[in-house]
């Protein structure tokens, strides 16, 4: 028998919140290939969301939902066995806590132990212009063992809307956590 990952998602107040929806609209779909998805938002998170999409929407997902602040979550321990941590869209102040083993929420928490338990930590920045000290904090973070996914869309797939234009991202993070969904391939035919 196949073991099914168990997946954490954390959203942070970065701008990018449409990353996060397309994510968990994708993870919906594709129900029957995890054992469970679990999601924490950051403080700014949500009032972010509101802000970008207009809507509570985050409302609308079948996935248990954890305080910020709730440091009895089944994630924030190694011995609750998850596999993979997403968090998108990510703050770099996010970013610099995990990379500095700071933490001081469940989102870093998690983080510091996907990262001890040599689970799969993909992180998905969204800021621009990277400073020294983003570039540092991202280096640390992939030398500790996560992988940075840049929240930069790719154009082969020649998107044709927003959407479109963020799953070229959101494809390749769910790619990278082992869902698999019908996405664009380089060298493929549609």
């Amino acid at each position: 028998m196949i073991k099914k990952p168990k997946i954490v998602v954390a959203i942070t107040g970065a701008s990018g919140s449409i990353y996060a929806e397309r994510l968990l609209y994708y993870l919906q779909l594709a129900h029957s290939q995890f054992e469970r998805v679990d999601l924490v938002f950051s403080t700014n998170a949500l009032q972010v969301w509101e802000h970008e999409l207009g809507s509570k929407s985050y409302q609308n997902y079948d996935f248990q939902v954890y305080e910020s602040t709730n440091f009895l979550a089944p994630f924030a321990s190694g011995s609750a066995g998850y596999d993979v941590m997403i968090v998108c869209p990510a703050s770099m102040g996010t970013l610099g806590r995990i990379a500095h083993g700071i933490s001081n929420d469940l989102i870093s928490r998690a983080a510091d132990v996907m990262l001890k338990e040599k689970g799969k930590l993909i992180v998905v920045p969204r800021e621009t212009p990277y400073n020294l000290i983003h570039l540092r904090n991202l280096t640390t973070l992939a030398e500790a063992g996560a992988i940075v996914v840049p929240a930069t869309p790719s154009f082969y797939s020649k998107p044709s809307s927003i959407e479109a234009l963020v799953d070229t991202v959101v494809h390749r993070v769910l790619a990278l956590a082992e869902i698999d969904i019908p996405h664009y391939q380089w060298g493929k035919e549609d």
